[in-house]
């Protein structure tokens, strides 16, 4: 159903919009989209960091600790 639409249906449709709700609304409406994209892509970059920073901690902890548990009881 939604296949058939093209360049011309999705105008009308953007003017029908326009009409309904008014420049103003639209705009704001656009903003608000924009900054949840935005925060969105900050989120999944920090966590893609947090897990990134996790793993290089395990890692560097896994590497530094050699000492036999015997020889730590010893000191």
């Amino acid at each position: 159903m939604l296949n058939n639409i093209g360049i011309p249906g999705l105008l009308l449709i953007a003017v029908v919009v326009l009409v309904l709700f008014g420049r103003g609304k639209v705009s704001g409406l656009m903003g608000e989209v924009g900054k949840g994209i935005t925060a969105f892509k900050k989120g999944v970059n920090d966590g893609t960091k947090e897990i990134e920073d996790e793993a290089a901690e395990a890692e560097t902890e896994v590497t530094t600790d050699v000492t036999a548990q015997t020889e730590k009881d010893k000191v």
